[in-house]
């Protein structure tokens, strides 16, 4: 009886250490051999010196990994988008959607089996203890007001940094390199959205991009009266807000589209003096505005070469 006892006693200890170490396993995600540990914005992580199947749950992340060279196996899509940006080629034909931005799916994330994932704690502080018992998870604080420091916080985390830097660089000579022939302009920047219009002023993506170049703003949209200055609210009353000595123009999937085609083709958007001079120009949204990196601010500035040369 005591035999018996022990037995029963010493598999249901055996059972309780396998538990336990699954249980182990999982809060560490899936980080094997050598690791590093990376800051970010919720805290500490652990990550594979070199990761090789990467996650990414915002568009910027896609752009960071294209622009290293490297492609995720898993990303999120944005809602208003079912696709991969086309401005980044073929180098996501492999990757596997992973839900949207707001909703990322977890059972998919965690199917795939990644060693990193990457993603923001403004869009998906939600997820992020489910996500980092998937594998090691490293979030950037903001979206686009600091991509800058997104871009080498991702880097570093996968094992690129030194590569990312002396991306920045080259970006940043380019930048004032093609913005001194157009220091004379005011260039102005609107989205429709949905639902709304807005003016992107200099903390956007966009905006900071114009802003490295050196090119100005006209003065409406510097949003001086704002705390955040990443865009202001037009409607087609006060569109006269959205002039400029040039003006760049996108929509955010098909609704926007639709909205953009109304308001362009009404009186007040043809009565601009950029639409009337032939300086008003519809660019992509997934560069514009959904890019926010290297690569999507080099094809920002490729477009300001482009329209403005005529301009300068």
């Amino acid at each position: 009886m005591t035999f018996r006892l022990a037995r029963v006693t010493a598999a249901a200890l055996l059972s309780a250490l396998a538990l336990a170490a699954c249980g182990a396993s999982a809060q560490e995600g899936s980080a094997t051999g050598p690791t590093r540990s990376i800051k970010h914005a919720m805290g500490e992580t652990k990550v594979p010196e070199t990761p090789k199947r990467v996650v990414v749950l915002d568009t910027d992340k896609l752009d960071t990994m294209v622009s290293l060279g490297l492609a995720p196996i898993g990303a999120a899509q944005a809602s208003e988008s079912q696709k991969w940006p086309a401005y980044l080629g073929s180098s996501l034909s492999a990757t596997k959607s992973v839900g949207t931005l707001q909703q990322p799916n977890l059972e998919a994330i965690s199917a795939l089996k990644p060693d990193l994932i990457l993603g923001t704690k403004f869009r998906q502080a939600p997820f992020y203890d489910k996500l980092s018992k998937i594998a090691p998870t490293v979030f950037t604080e903001k979206v686009g007001v600091t991509w800058k420091e997104n871009f080498l916080l991702d880097a570093e985390a996968l094992g690129r940094k030194t590569e990312a830097r002396q991306l920045m660089t080259a970006y940043e000579s380019r930048a004032k390199q093609v913005g001194a022939k157009f220091s004379k302009l005011e260039v102005s920047i609107v989205r429709f959205m949905p639902t709304e219009i807005r003016m992107y002023g200099p903390e956007s993506f966009s905006g900071i991009v114009l802003g490295d170049a050196g090119i100005a703003r006209p003065e409406v949209q510097r949003l001086a009266a704002q705390e955040d200055k990443r865009f202001g609210k037009l409607s087609q009353e006060n569109i006269a807000q959205a002039d400029g000595d040039a003006l760049f123009y996108s929509a955010y999937g098909d609704a926007a589209a639709q909205s953009q085609a109304e308001v362009t083709g009404g009186p007040l958007w043809k009565n601009l003096g950029a639409v009337k001079k032939g300086t008003a120009h519809g660019v992509d949204d997934e560069v514009w505005m959904l890019g926010i990196g290297v690569t999507a601010a080099g094809k920002i500035l490729d477009d300001l070469e482009k329209y403005l040369t005529p301009l300068a």
